[in-house]
């Protein structure tokens, strides 16, 4: 992969680019020294990733990423000193559109690389994410559902990827306090930041939002985020799981896996939703949803942080509705309620 660096300190950018370099198969692309001259860089010669620095003069790195993802979209690490003491910056970060975050690798005597692994690894997910991934998990035959629609109220599913947290933000908000159908959420985004995203959409929503727990049955008005590096999933008896598999899958937790199990699981059809994202994760998932009966949305171009994963969903025919950001909750309010007994 070509990797570009970006970090206003000497030292960081020189161990950042040894830790590239030592990696079979990467090469540097670029190199800037604050955000400014990473956005102007990123115009003329798209990386396939970028480490992004957040502290930086000028432009730091929360209107950097914000800049590059709607001129020149690709994937955005961000590499910061410290992501507990930044953890603000994090997340505004990955709301507009970063992936992950790390903490830059430092120099240990006689020049060897310390606290590289989190940000070695993270780089491999991402090559494994730009490969051919097998789906012969997605070729299950449904099976019945165990229990009677008439005792369930529809689901919402909502998934989202890159500047997935601002979206979900904007979808949430449109929703009533007493809204009468259970949400579960998979967003792409390591376990560690899970928390942060579910405060943050707690503070613009008026249902309450927290972890999804194992074992736990969706119940209306509450909204349930995936939290595990592992896949959520419902099963046969209605409850929610994490599972490794499939283990070879990179994006996590994956909204395929979601989807598919309340495709096959969940009594009655809801509401399914494709957010801004990179690649296609969703997009089978959705497919299925809208085989067994679902109403599916997936969030139109114009409004995307990149138009990945809603632009599959749109070319396999997934999404029935293929709508704007702002008018994706009032949507998914007025169907439920339109659902409700009078």
């Amino acid at each position: 992969m070509r990797i570009a660096i970006v970090n206003d300190l000497s030292l960081a950018r020189e161990v950042l680019r040894r830790l590239v370099m030592s990696i079979s198969g990467n090469t540097v692309a670029w190199i800037a020294e604050d955000g400014d001259e990473a956005v102007t860089k990123a115009a003329t010669d798209r990386p396939d990733v970028i480490l992004m620095d957040l502290i930086m003069p000028r432009l730091n790195g929360v209107e950097a990423t914000r800049q590059i993802m709607r001129a020149s979209p690709c994937p955005i690490l961000v590499v910061t000193a410290t992501v507990s003491g930044n953890y603000a910056m994090v997340i505004q970060a990955m709301g507009v559109g970063a992936l992950d975050a790390v903490e830059t690798p430092t120099f240990g005597s006689e020049g060897t690389i310390l606290n590289g692994e989190k940000l070695v690894a993270r780089l491999a997910k991402l090559r494994a994410a730009t490969g051919n991934v097998t789906r012969s998990w997605m070729s299950v035959t449904a099976a019945p559902p165990m229990q009677s629609a008439g005792t369930h109220p529809p689901l919402v599913l909502l998934g989202a990827s890159t500047g997935g947290p601002d979206a979900l933000s904007v979808v949430l908000s449109a929703l009533r306090s007493g809204f009468p159908a259970p949400i579960l959420i998979a967003q792409h985004i390591a376990a560690e930041f899970t928390p942060g995203l579910v405060q943050q959409l707690a503070l613009k929503c008026a249902l309450p939002v927290r972890i999804a727990r194992e074992g736990e049955r969706p119940v209306p008005g509450t909204v349930l985020v995936a939290a595990s590096n592992d896949h959520l999933e419902l099963t046969r008896d209605c409850t929610l799981r994490y599972t490794p598999n499939p283990q070879s899958y990179p994006f996590r937790p994956s909204i395929d896996v979601l989807f598919l199990s309340c495709a096959l699981h969940w009594p009655r059809p809801g509401i399914g939703v494709l957010l801004t994202g990179m690649q296609t994760d969703g997009a089978e998932g959705l497919l299925r949803l809208r085989m067994a009966g679902w109403h599916t949305i997936a969030q139109d171009e114009a409004t995307c942080v990149v138009y990945g994963m809603p632009k599959a969903a749109a070319e396999k025919r997934a999404a029935i509705e293929v709508l704007p950001l702002n008018l994706i909750g009032p949507t998914i309010s007025a169907n439920i309620l339109s659902a409700q007994p009078r």
